[in-house]
């Protein structure tokens, strides 16, 4: 019998982890909350997908009921509350947890303010220009609208349309809408920052598979300053950096 392990995707990189962990003959469940990042995973052969949104005690129940001996937190960098609820409802269903934690980009540029959240964020943008261009998804624009309502949005999400209803919903109009997948050329962030006249780029640091890189670059060209929403401060009990290093912890053990 296989090694049974559930892994909490959503992101491109935790796609391609369960798909590698499957392809090394291991049982995968991967976990997802959005209908595209379902849809993304059914083309992974041999991958069992959990679509329904889990809260602490739901997944603990899935960890002990389907006898998982491993829970692999791929989720993203700045999905706190995500891996919170991994690390404790593993430890209530005595399985091991790891965590998969993408790489930071290490940029030199003179113009990255860093911050420790989403309203801060908004604050310094404030404090840098009126034209502020978000690259921070949906998932906190809310914050932004409403802390940012004398400065001038542009706000670039993801093509589906639960995303433009919500965008609708926070009052912003299609012309602040950049509605477009990434990831990105450095060449194309600079056409659309430049399309968008914007003042301030406001971003997290979500690694080179987020495009963070080729953000902070475009930047940099055109000498726009950067509010860098860092990541939260997380105790992982155990981190890997690599697949391999995921592969090896589950291998040892």
């Amino acid at each position: 019998m296989n090694t049974k392990i559930f892994l909490i995707a959503g992101t491109q990189d935790g796609r391609e982890l369960a798909e590698f962990l499957s392809e090394k003959n291991f049982d995968v469940t991967a976990s997802v909350v959005s209908d595209y990042g379902r849809k993304l995973l059914e083309t992974c052969a041999g991958i069992k997908i959990n679509d329904k949104p889990l809260d602490k005690d739901e997944l603990e129940k899935i960890l002990r009921e389907g006898d998982f001996k491993f829970l692999v937190d791929a989720s993203h960098p700045y999905a706190q509350n995500i891996s919170a609820n991994a690390i404790s409802a593993a430890e209530a269903a005595q399985i091991f947890y790891i965590r998969y934690e993408r790489a930071e980009i290490n940029f030199a540029y003179e113009k990255i303010f860093p911050v420790e959240s989403y309203e801060a964020a908004a604050r310094k943008a404030a404090e840098l220009g009126k034209n502020i261009y978000l690259t921070t998804g949906s998932r906190n624009l809310k914050i932004f609208v409403e802390l940012l309502k004398d400065c001038n949005l542009t706000a670039r999400v993801l093509p589906t349309a639960e995303v433009l209803a919500q965008c609708e919903a926070l009052g912003l109009s299609p012309k602040q809408i950049v509605a477009i997948q990434g990831r990105f050329s450095t060449e194309l962030n600079v056409e659309l920052f430049k399309h968008a006249q914007a003042e301030v780029i406001v971003t997290k640091n979500s690694g080179q598979i987020g495009g963070a890189d080729t953000k902070l670059a475009a930047a940099k060209i055109l000498n726009l300053p950067v509010v860098m929403i860092e990541r939260p401060k997380i105790f992982y009990p155990n981190l890997a950096r690599s697949f391999e290093e995921v592969l090896k912890f589950i291998e040892e053990r």
